[in-house]
């Protein structure tokens, strides 16, 4: 499938082989307007390769990037898209529960390999991610061939034991005192998640791109 968007970004959907001879799974692939450039595999979060991610690959398609967001669910469910209601809240964390880290860190090698091997890449590629993909953008930066990778609002990082080269986390919290939240269920943590979640997809995604710099220093 392939398409175009009113900024001129040419999008298509691409299949990948699992490195595990599993299985295919596919992946959305924003294009820039020059036609190449440096790859970015876009780790989404628990939601899905929904509108949102899409958007962003094409911001960073924009910004002359080609980006590609891998399902990386496709091993419970292919084609997950969820919004952002109480019931889609609900099944996001059950997608994330049943979520198989490892097996979505060999796919984004998977992804980076064939994003690498595209003839619009020029051969450099990042990660970037949030979230889920946050968590998997710090674990690629460990365990793939990844050139940088970027996570935002990473969870789950403090339960890995991975080495990195060279990582810089930073953390804001206008709670100075902060403390371990009681563990919750999964259905009252989504339902309080859902009722503060109040921004536009369009708002939301204003405070996903910044990444856009950080790479290009990296990658260019």
């Amino acid at each position: 499938m392939t398409s175009t968007t009113s900024t001129n970004i040419v999008s298509h959907t691409l299949t990948i082989q699992a490195s595990d001879g599993s299985g295919t799974f596919s992946a959305y692939l924003a294009m820039p307007q020059s036609g190449h450039g440096p790859g970015l595999v876009v780790a989404q979060e628990i939601f899905g390769v929904n509108q949102n991610m899409r958007q962003i690959a094409d911001y960073y398609a924009e910004e002359g990037y080609v980006a590609l967001v891998p399902d990386l669910f496709w091993r419970q469910q292919a084609g997950v898209e969820l919004g952002y209601t109480p019931e889609d809240w609900q099944k996001a964390f059950g997608f994330f529960q049943g979520f198989n880290a490892d097996k979505g860190v060999d796919d984004i090698q998977a992804t980076i390999a064939a994003l690498r091997a595209h003839p619009a890449c020029s051969g450099e590629v990042g990660v970037v991610g949030y979230c889920l993909g946050g968590k998997l953008a710090y674990l690629a930066a460990c365990r793939t061939d990844a050139d940088v990778a970027i996570g935002y609002y990473g969870v789950g990082i403090e339960q890995t034991r991975s080495n990195v080269d060279s990582c810089c986390i930073l953390r804001s919290s206008t709670n100075t005192a902060t403390k371990p939240p009681k563990k919750k269920s999964a259905s009252t943590l989504a339902s309080e998640t859902a009722s503060r979640f109040t921004s536009t997809p369009a708002q939301t995604m204003a405070l996903r791109v910044p990444a856009a710099t950080t790479i290009t220093r990296l990658l260019h």
